[in-house]
């Protein structure tokens, strides 16, 4: 009977998966679109070939750069068309056309910072070059969405259907990802609600730390601050207002930018020219991840890139000439200003003693409701700016005259007729690079980069202001007419750096401007950690391979706990009730793997220690607030820690009994012990890392329940920590979980004429059941190697689909081409990189 249970039982779990695999394949059939044969496509003046390879990767052959924008759109729709709408409603404040009432506050947050406005502003004043170049790319999207048979069937899930894309739809996007990448915003709340707490001065000593390592000193903090010019100790009470509380979250939920990227120069590189590395870090658990890639190739150059869906052009990658990558620079562009409500009328401010009129902007929200006759119900909202910009808090009662909080953004304010990006597909050199980067002033990064000529470097973008008054760390009150913003940084004056001797340039996200900067550029960066490993690993002898740097992506050496890893050890050893955890530690590696203790015993005794030091004076909101927030504090807590001793160690609610560091790291370990013990068992030796840091991988149709694991791409461990190179950073106030990794992996050898090495976290396709929406998952956790192609010859060997555009009549192909001819450059035409 046991053996005829176990074979019923087998056999079931053999129709199980064969069913499976007939409802993958079917539903895969069901959601696909054509990648063979011929398609008309009005507007295109000659034939276009998109080459499909064995991800699914497309490669599109063009006579002129109209007809390969126009195919890109074409083909990223085809790809990732959901994927699309959804970043549109989400930019454009329309997300509960959607999820219905569920979206309607972030709509609300979304169209009081107006992207879509700014959008419609920024794609009056572009320039003809630019206009075109984002139009073709827009009117092949606009083709694709014609094509009703081939949609997504995740529209039909969704019941939603896809609308004709604009300019400002693209340009809304650009912003989006700026405001995604500033961060700065949240950091002004807690500096605000510190001086609040504590007083300017005692607020100062948790202020972050900016340590710049390739400087021989520890920079000093700006002037204006040192000197105590914090505003006078005036309560807010900026945590009660839940209005301006929910936009730093937009703003970390969105396209929060970190990254690692370095390019070394050709005496580093064994082709002997420059090798590019890059991994941008973002929340990449939403398949099939951010990144779309694909070959833009024209008869007198060829670009293989990755962008972002909706904004067309080269985003990262290398063409024949060049190799770029992006890091967040984190520029601080925004300032927050506390505005006095004219006590007279509560529908103007004060302006010194001028009382101005907020302008009030109606914006109608349709948020999906089934009882609604249409499926729909219109609800408008009032938007209030001031000239500085969208008011962003309710009223706060907490001064003489009620008050509220706006906000200023640069970009919103120094719009160019070009967005730089454009031009970067023409660029020949690194200095035609930066000069394209000019252009770029809506978000605030930094690209490295390099050309085939051996030269390298990284350049920031955006436009930061010089501000009269402050340095933008607190939100500053208008007490006057004077414009505290007096100009901007010359984009020649901007960080860069070019050639250095060393031999290499690196951006992780650190303090990269140097001491004698002489302009405010930001106080929101990365502790040193990542950078100061990068160093160690570029700095060493040899040349170094494309193997190497892509090793070098998924290091998890914590360069962190080599310093504090010994003084918790040491504290830890000191007391019989958490001497496991100090053996652990104390023969660790520092080597974050998934399968060790160590890593899983530092990671909560550390995160424990932060809150026993600061939870006490701080109490249990702020210090959540700072928690979430780990640029603030992470380096001046670290330098506590080494110093061995400070008056925040002391616990103030235990007045008879002065606290040390090691009592706290005591108290940390017993937490520890307790938090993690009922989970993984009350021997910390058969912790695991892995077990408890890991990265889910969630369809955008589903996030939770059965279905969720079903279409999502699974539950996954993960090495490394927030102060790694292959970051894998989490919520200290929801551990463990990842929340934000690599988004893609890719070293780009620009000797190499044939590929780029490269993997996605889940696959070219954003459709549900198609064969390349998840196939990368497995490679990407594992540090196996993908291939972007590059030369005809790599291309062709791998090809497995071909597919045609064609003008939609003759008469379309009569004008003429880049190159005079009426027919497409094809694949056989053995184009090859410039030598």
């Amino acid at each position: 009977m046991e053996c005829l249970s176990m074979k019923r039982l087998t056999l079931w779990i053999l129709v199980a998966v064969a069913a499976s695999i007939l409802t993958a394949s079917g539903c895969a059939r069901l959601n696909s679109f054509q990648r063979d044969g011929d398609i008309r496509l009005q507007g295109l003046k000659a034939p276009v070939e998109v080459v499909r390879d064995e991800k699914g990767m497309a490669y599109i052959y063009a006579a002129n750069e109209h007809d390969l924008l126009r195919a890109q759109g074409f083909v990223t729709a085809q790809d990732r068309l959901f994927q699309m709408e959804l970043i549109r409603l989400l930019a454009s404040g329309r997300i509960s056309e959607l999820a219905g009432p569920a979206g309607r506050e972030a709509d609300i947050r979304m169209r009081t910072i107006g992207f879509l406005r700014q959008g419609r502003k920024h794609a009056a004043i572009l320039n003809d070059e630019t206009a075109r170049f984002l139009q073709a790319y827009l009117d092949g999207v606009n083709a694709f969405i014609t094509r009703t048979q081939d949609w997504p069937l995740e529209f039909k899930l969704a019941g939603i259907r896809p609308t004709p894309w604009a300019i400002e739809d693209s340009l809304a996007i650009a912003y989006y990802m700026g405001w995604g990448s500033a961060a700065n915003l949240k950091d002004e709340i807690i500096a605000q609600m510190l001086v609040e707490k504590l007083g300017p001065e005692r607020a100062k000593e948790l202020f972050p730390l900016n340590v710049n390592p390739d400087e021989v000193h520890e920079c000093p903090t700006p002037d204006r601050i040192r000197q105590g010019s914090l505003p006078a100790k005036h309560h807010l009470d900026l945590a009660s207002d839940p209005t301006l509380m929910a936009f730093p979250a937009d703003q970390t939920a969105g396209w929060r930018v970190g990254s690692n990227n370095w390019a070394t120069g050709a005496s580093l590189s064994p082709s002997g020219r420059p090798i590019v590395a890059n991994d941008p870090h973002l929340d990449a658990r939403m398949l099939p991840g951010p990144w779309y890639p694909c070959g833009l190739i024209l008869p007198s150059s060829r670009a293989v890139i990755a962008s972002i869906p909706g904004v067309p052009g080269l985003g990262i990658g290398r063409t024949d000439r060049i190799a770029l990558g992006v890091t967040n620079s984190y520029g601080d562009a925004q300032d927050l200003f506390i505005e006095t409500v004219d006590p007279g009328n509560p529908g103007r401010y004060m302006e010194g003693g001028k009382s101005l009129p907020f302008e009030a902007i109606t914006e109608t929200l349709k948020i999906k409701d089934k009882s609604a006759d249409a499926g729909f119900r219109e609800e408008k909202v009032v938007v209030r700016l001031t000239k500085r910009g969208p008011v962003v808090s309710g009223v706060l009662k907490g001064l003489a005259n009620d008050h509220v909080i706006c906000l200023r953004w640069s970009p919103f304010e120094t719009m160019a007729p070009s967005l730089g990006t454009e031009r970067l597909l023409k660029a020949r050199n690194v200095e035609e690079v930066r000069e394209s980067l000019r252009g770029l002033t809506v978000i605030m990064l930094n690209f490295g980069f390099a050309d085939i000529n051996g030269n390298f470097g990284w350049q920031t973008t955006g436009r930061l202001p010089i501000r009269a008054r402050g340095e933008g760390l607190v939100p500053h009150k208008v007490t006057d007419d004077r414009d505290d913003w007096t100009g901007w940084i010359p984009f020649d004056k901007m960080p860069h750096s070019y050639n250095p001797p060393r031999g290499w340039v690196g951006t992780c996200n650190h303090h990269a401007v140097p001491c004698d900067y002489p302009h405010y550029y930001t106080s929101h960066v990365s502790a040193s950690y990542r950078y100061r490993r990068l160093i160690e690993l570029l700095d060493a002898p040899g040349k170094k391979t494309v193997e190497d740097h892509w090793r070098f992506q998924r290091d998890t050496l914590n360069l962190m706990a080599r310093r504090i890893a010994p003084v918790m050890s040491k504290a830890l050893l000191k007391h019989e009730d958490t001497k496991a955890l100090g053996r652990i530690l104390g023969r660790w590696d520092f080597v974050e793997d998934p399968d060790q203790a160590a890593p899983a015993v530092f990671q909560a005794v550390y995160r424990r220690f932060f809150f026993a030091a600061y939870r006490d004076e701080l109490g249990a909101s702020l210090v959540e607030l700072l928690a979430d927030n780990p640029y603030f504090w992470q380096e001046s807590l670290q330098k506590m820690v080494l110093a061995g001793e400070s008056p925040w160690f002391d616990d103030v609610s235990t007045p008879a009994v002065r606290e040390t560091r090691d009592d706290l790291l005591h108290r940390a370990g017993l937490a520890a012990i307790r938090e993690l013990g009922p989970s993984y068992g009350s021997d910390p030796e058969g912790w695991r890392w892995g077990r408890m840091h890991r990265l889910t991988l969630v369809s955008p149709i589903r996030r939770e329940g059965f279905a969720a694991a079903l279409l999502g791409g699974g539950s996954h461990a993960m090495g490394g920590s927030q102060e790694t190179l292959y970051r894998a950073s989490y919520d200290y106030n929801h551990p463990h979980d990842v929340t934000l990794s690599a988004s893609l992996r890719m070293v780009m050898d620009l000797g190499d004429p044939d590929k780029i090495m490269a993997v996605l976290p889940g696959g070219v396709s954003g459709r549900l059941f198609d064969p390349h929406s998840k196939d990368q998952v497995e490679p990407f956790m594992n540090g196996g190697v993908r291939y972007w192609w590059f030369s005809d010859r790599k291309i062709r060997e791998n090809a497995r689909t071909t597919l045609r555009l064609l003008p939609e009549t003759q008469g379309e192909a009569s004008d003429s081409t880049e190159t005079g001819k009426r027919d497409t450059l094809r694949l056989g035409d053995d184009h090859r990189p410039v030598k």
